[in-house]
């Protein structure tokens, strides 16, 4: 769903970032002076119950919840909304009573944050969190230990709530959470003390050859005669981020071209028929959008391997290509396409990196690796593990509304392996 993107459609991000030249000019004086602007005082918010909501899509999903979701107690159709979230989570007051585990685990807290969160997106409030910033000056260096200091060194205006920073976060996971594994001060260190096994620093040390090549190499190095190219497989969320937002990732690399290869049915979201699909692009080819000289977008409306039996992606290089899954759901209906692209993303021998929803998630993910036929022939590149960059709003499944979750909560790597196993 559009709104999948925490309600901030490209032309409201776009609005904000106009403003950004005179906003931006004084976010070094409020963090200096620990100062708030005057007018950034927050009002209670009002919470909603989502059938009463004054927004037609919370009521519409509110209405989905009630079809598609079972009662965590009785199993039976969702009909109750909780008093303290104001989301419909169990079949009866009864049900929600007897639920001894959401009482205890307060998890109508969660929802809570849930409800405000989608309501202030909708709200119309001026979003001065998203005036983006534009390139780094030389004289400072970009400290990637986690959002705060994201934010800080890359002169954002003050994230001065929760929402400030849900809002910034939901658009920002995706480039940013890229960016901290290839960036040369990665916060993720290699085992024993961070999850970066062996043979992982040896794939990030082929791809950090190439964004930062030695100074004797200089800009005729080989490795630059052609763009890295990020391939975002199984994309859909993070095709629909107006290009500007990528181009924060670009500015952490402004050295370096690239091109960002979305791959999936969902990869391009035809913003005037307001569908995803292939509207207008002709039969197996891409549609590129250029941002600038930095980065191309390309925009693949098939599924991963139909892409690689084209053959139009090859050759791969481990120096120069690096796989990207977000939340990949590689047990879910989608499994049997997982299974036909895994051969081709191993083949390449690249690095592939994939993101889950919360633990649980990343452990069903991990197993489908594991127990896959092809798992042999897998390296780990990266121990499952807390994403530094992960969103900070709390979302919540349609079809179990007591779950919640965080989009790029964890983060894993793997990769095909370089070498064939001796058995002795």
């Amino acid at each position: 769903m559009l709104l999948s993107l925490a309600g901030l459609t490209p032309s409201v991000i776009k609005s904000q970032t106009s403003i950004a030249s005179q906003n931006r000019n004084f976010s070094f004086f409020w963090k200096i002076l620990a100062l708030d602007k005057p007018e950034s005082s927050e009002k209670e918010r009002k919470l909603y119950n989502w059938d009463e909501s004054p927004y037609q899509a919370i009521r519409t999903r509110a209405a989905y919840i009630r079809t598609k979701a079972l009662c965590p107690v009785t199993k039976k159709p969702v009909n109750f909304v909780c008093p303290y979230s104001g989301i419909p989570t169990h079949h009866s007051e009864e049900a929600w009573r007897n639920d001894t585990e959401y009482h205890k685990k307060k998890t109508y807290e969660l929802l809570k944050k849930v409800n405000l969160f989608e309501h202030d997106v909708r709200s119309g409030r001026v979003f001065d969190e998203l005036t983006f910033p534009e390139e780094q000056t030389h004289e400072y260096t970009v400290n990637l230990s986690n959002w705060d200091t994201f934010f800080y060194t890359r002169d954002f205006p003050p994230m001065n709530t929760e929402f400030n920073l849900a809002a910034a976060t939901k658009v920002l996971t995706y480039p940013i959470s890229i960016s901290s594994i290839l960036y040369k001060f990665s916060p993720y260190g290699q085992v024993p003390r961070g999850p970066v096994t062996v043979e992982g620093l040896t794939s990030l040390a082929a791809l950090k050859y190439t964004l930062y090549p030695p100074h004797a190499r200089g800009s005729s190095s080989v490795f630059k005669e052609r763009p890295m190219r990020i391939f975002i497989v199984g994309a859909k969320s993070e095709s629909m981020l107006p290009g500007f937002v990528w181009k924060q990732f670009g500015y952490l690399f402004p050295e370096n071209k690239f091109e960002i290869h979305f791959i999936g049915p969902e990869a391009y979201f035809d913003r005037e028929t307001k569908t995803f699909g292939p509207t207008n692009i002709p039969n197996g080819r891409p549609l590129i959008e250029r941002i600038d000289e930095q980065i191309s977008l390309f925009y693949h409306t098939s599924y991963f391997h139909e892409v690689y039996e084209m053959g139009d992606l090859f050759p791969f290089d481990p120096y120069l290509d690096v796989f990207f899954l977000f939340h990949p759901g590689f047990t879910t209906a989608d499994g049997i396409y997982w299974d036909k692209a895994l051969k081709g993303l191993l083949d390449s021998k690249c690095p592939i990196y994939i993101t889950a929803y919360h633990e649980k998630d990343m452990a069903r993910e991990v197993k489908y690796l594991e127990d896959h036929p092809l798992n042999e022939e897998m390296d780990v590149l990266m121990n499952p593990t807390e994403n530094k960059f992960a969103c900070t709003k709390i979302d919540l499944v349609d079809t179990n509304p007591t779950e919640t979750f965080n989009s790029n909560s964890q983060i894993y790597g793997f990769r095909g392996k370089r070498y064939h196993a001796i058995k002795v």
